[in-house]
Order: C-alpha cells, then sequence, then structure tokens
C-alpha cells in the first residue's frame, strides 16, 4: 500500500512491478488538472496491476469502493447482457426487433434489427417524450411504461442520406432493456441481470439502478465550467495549464460537434428525465434508483477493470465462463465504420467499439480518438470514464472520475493511462 499527500490532495493505492510509471503519472495528474476524485484499475492476464484512488479535495470520504455514475461507459453492461441471451440461442443480432416485441413496429419501426440498434443506427437516438424517474424503476419498467412510450415513436435519420448512424446517447439502453425483458426467461431487467448474473457473482462493484440502502457509497459528479475550461485553455501546458487540452483544441472539438449537430435529430430533443434538467439530474436519488443503462450506471473502478479482465480473457474469469464464448464472439464480431456524426466510430454489432490504429489518411479527431486505445474493445462515458478491454495483451481497464471534462469527448486523461499501461507491458515483453 502506498500513500501519497500534497495539502488536501490524498493518493492512495498499489502498482505492481512494471507499472510504476502509471502510478507516476496519475500522481502528477491528480496534482496538476482539475480533479476531485478518481479512480484507477487495470488487470493484466487476470492478476490486478493497478490500483489507485485519490482526492484532490480532502474527501475522507472517497474510497476504492465508492461507487460513481460512469455515463455511457454502462452502454458496455448493456452489451455484455444482451450478448448472454445471444449465447443461450434467445437472441439473434440480425433478427427484427419485432421477432421478441411486435408492438415496436409501430409507426414503420419494423425493419429494425437488433444489431442497428446496438450499432447506433435505429433511427431512435432520443425520445420526444420525457419520461418520470419513477417509471425507470425496475417494476415500473415491467409495467411496460417506458415501452409504451418507445412503440410510439417513429425513426428520424440524419439530414444528408449518408450514414445512418447516430449516437443513441441514453435511448439505446431504454430500448435494449425493453428487448431484454422479453426475451431473458425470467423476464428480468439489465439491472437485475447484471447484478444476480455478472456482478454479484464476479464481486465487481457495478450497477445499473440502485438500491436505496446504497445510495450512502456514491459521490455525486460535476462538470467543469465551459468558461472555465477556455480561460484555462490559453495557458500553455509549462505555465500549469489545468486540463488537458488547449482552447484551440476545445473549438476544434466544438466545432466538429456543431457541424455533426447540423445534421442531427436530437437537437430539439427535450430533457430525458421529465421535470428534471441539467447534469444534477443525474445525481437525484430517484434518477440513480432507475435504470436508464446507457447512463446511469454506478460503480467502481475495480468492478469496471474486474469486468474487462473477464471480458478480455473470452468471457472467463477464476474458471467461471460467464459469456459464453459464441456469445463472446458474436458481440466482438461484425465491426462497422461508419461516421457518427462528428467522428468515425467502429461498432461491432453486439454494440462495442473496436479502437484500431490509424493512419496517414485519418483525420485529427479519429488519431485522437484511436491513438493510444488500439486493440481495446468496449466504450467510455461523459466526462472521463472509461470501461475498456483488450483481448490481446489480456487487459481490463477502469477509470472513474468525479469531475465531468465534458468538451473532452474522447476522453483523454483516462486514453493517458491506457497508453502508459500499453507501454509498460509492451516494455515488459520486449
Amino acid at each position: 500500500m502506498g500513500r501519497s499527500n500534497s495539502g488536501q490532495c490524498q493518493i492512495e493505492g498499489t502498482v505492481a512491478q512494471g507499472f510504476e510509471s502509471v502510478r507516476q503519472l496519475y500522481e502528477h495528474n491528480m496534482r496538476t488538472l482539475v480533479e476531485r476524485n478518481t479512480q484507477l484499475c487495470v488487470y493484466h492476464r487476470g492478476k490486478r496491476v493497478v490500483d489507485l484512488w485519490a482526492t484532490a479535495t480532502g474527501d475522507s470520504e472517497f474510497s476504492p469502493d465508492t461507487l460513481v455514475n460512469v455515463f455511457s461507459s454502462g452502454k458496455s453492461l448493456e452489451a455484455i447482457a444482451m450478448a448472454s441471451l445471444v449465447g443461450k440461442g434467445l437472441l439473434d443480432y440480425d433478427a427484427r426487433i419485432t421477432d421478441y416485441w411486435p408492438e415496436f413496429g409501430a409507426n414503420g419501426k419494423g425493419e429494425v434489427t437488433v444489431a442497428d440498434l446496438m450499432r447506433h443506427e435505429a433511427g431512435l437516438a432520443a425520445l420526444r417524450t420525457p419520461l418520470p424517474p419513477e417509471d425507470l424503476l425496475p417494476a415500473s419498467i415491467k409495467q411496460n411504461r417506458v415501452g409504451a412510450v418507445i412503440e410510439g415513436h417513429t425513426q428520424r435519420f440524419r439530414a444528408g442520406g449518408g450514414s445512418r448512424r447516430e449516437y443513441h446517447a441514453i435511448s439505446r439502453g431504454w430500448i435494449a432493456n425493453e428487448v431484454f425483458r422479453r426475451v431473458d426467461p425470467a423476464g428480468r431487467t439489465i439491472g437485475e441481470f447484471i447484478a444476480e448474473d455478472i456482478s454479484g457473482p464476479l464481486g465487481a462493484d457495478v450497477a445499473i439502478g440502485l438500491e436505496e440502502a446504497d445510495l450512502d457509497r456514491v459521490s455525486r459528479v460535476s462538470p467543469l465550467r465551459l468558461g472555465f475550461q477556455l480561460r484555462e485553455g490559453l495557458k500553455p501546458k509549462a505555465l500549469g495549464r489545468r486540463t488537458e487540452l488547449n482552447t484551440f483544441q476545445i473549438f476544434r472539438l466544438i466545432g466538429g460537434m456543431i457541424a455533426g449537430r447540423g445534421k442531427t435529430t436530437t437537437a430539439d430533443a427535450p430533457p430525458p428525465f421529465k421535470g428534471l434538467k441539467g447534469f444534477g439530474s443525474f445525481n437525484r436519488p430517484e434518477v440513480v434508483m432507475g435504470e436508464t443503462p446507457s447512463a446511469n450506471a454506478h460503480c467502481s473502478a475495480r468492478g469496471l477493470a474486474k469486468i474487462g479482465a473477464m471480458m478480455s480473457a473470452g468471457g472467463k474469469s477464476d474458471g467461471t465462463q460467464y459469456l459464453s464464448e459464441q456469445a463472446w464472439r458474436a458481440m466482438h464480431g461484425e465491426p462497422v465504420e461508419a461516421d457518427m456524426g462528428f467522428i468515425n466510430t467502429t461498432f461491432t454489432q453486439g454494440g462495442v467499439n473496436s479502437f484500431t490504429a490509424t493512419t496517414a489518411a485519418s483525420s485529427d479527431m479519429e488519431t485522437a480518438f484511436n491513438a493510444g486505445r488500439e486493440g481495446f474493445f468496449g466504450w467510455m462515458g461523459l466526462g472521463g470514464s472509461i470501461l475498456q478491454w483488450h483481448p490481446q495483451h489480456e487487459i481490463g481497464f477502469g477509470y472513474v472520475p468525479t469531475s465531468l471534462n465534458v468538451m473532452d469527448f474522447l476522453n483523454t486523461r483516462g486514453k493517458a493511462y491506457q497508453q502508459e499501461t500499453l507501454r509498460c507491458i509492451d516494455g515488459m515483453n520486449s
């Protein structure tokens, strides 16, 4: 066990031999970047080699077992849930959603396949009806309160007639949950499946929809203000800039988003939760207890990394097969590269992104998105979190911050740790 203190900044945890540079980078970032609380955990070949947590605010309650909303990193958990049904022969990615949920086909949605949904190509990037938080509790979901809203929606695709892919930031999880509970023999929700079949048996602290008794384990998330990021970005790194990106890089990202947003179907979408607006709504107990799989998983980095380790080993951990080999292969199969509005992504039919090596012809955005993550699968969450795995090197990676840099769409902070982890492993293998 090691502890470092610098004023209010307290850094704790351990790293295995050969991964010391990861800790050095972590300590440097905690002391120089705008951080509150973070956790970083990495498994390599089934062993935990990085296990670090820190608070820059003197938060004595923050620990490696604290739970934090990881936003879209939860999409990989919902992908695992759907893949489990494929492995049992109950679900087919190429099948129409209406094969399992006939009412979904209303208003012209009858041809949407499960793979379309998982690749963000279902034409339902945002629901036009805000959902009351109480409708997202498992008991309410099973009364079809969410399903009825989805059934009433029509498809909308980005203008221009090009790629049908558009980020289903929140809606993918709501729709996948409706499919899952109809196919699962016990009629469970995705959150119930994760608790009973994955996180419980694996001993991984991840949850989609918390019990009331666990609410006091949660560390609240808060976004950095845009004005602060822009002012801070004017400083050179050498003169103490406390954000990863400079102002030019932020404007370039904003420009890319604006260019893509002109063709988006989500620009006029209402807030997802009825009566609630802004990031603060995700800290509300009534939202935390509901199931929004794509944007509301509460996890520790230890939990994420343990699941990532299982996935990096073909769905197996400590002799137990949590995801069948057939399900694992299907989930990672049929990767398709397509424009998602502001960046090209390569989603598999199972709904996880494949991060690949870039070329000289790749755009700056694509290079920044992939470089340092080559060989990883999975996704990441708004403002910083990451759940990814690297099958070739058997890496399970989890990173969780509570200070959200929402303008860093590429999650640069976490990627730096992925990149350093790969360097360490390459060094050990050379």
